[in-house]
């Protein structure tokens, strides 16, 4: 009704009415739907192991690994890696300014290393060299 988050007051049983009032604290995993419930189970126990989780979803490791990152985010509990921050930081740098030649953010992308010379050549206008 209003903005504040609810809080838990009651718990019920459904087959013989007993009930219990007080103050309750929510279960973290309980808003997950069964899939991300059953990654999370096959990732305790296999230890954490990933190659496991990849056999049991039987898709590739990237595929797995974006899967469990999702499962990361819908639990708040994702960090940016270092490696992540720093990219997210480069990419910052190469944007262009207002008023500037906008070829001078795909060469700073270039000389930073997040873009590659092909992307940088068709980026440039040069598509016959890409």
């Amino acid at each position: 009704m209003c903005s504040s988050r609810l809080q838990i007051t009651q718990l019920g049983c459904g087959s013989c009415g007993t009930g219990l009032t007080g103050e309750f604290r929510p279960c973290e995993f309980c808003g997950l739907d069964d899939a991300d419930r059953d990654l999370l189970r096959v990732f305790l126990r296999s230890r954490g192991n990933m190659k496991e989780l990849e056999r049991h979803l039987g898709v590739s490791y990237p595929t797995t690994r974006a899967r469990f990152e999702d499962l990361l985010r819908k639990l708040d509990l994702a960090e940016a890696s270092p490696v992540e921050s720093q990219l997210e930081a480069r990419l910052e740098a190469s944007v262009e300014a207002p008023g500037e030649d906008p070829r001078l953010g795909t060469l700073r992308a270039l000389a930073a290393g997040d873009l590659d010379p092909r992307s940088a050549r068709a980026a440039l206008g040069d598509p016959s060299r890409s």
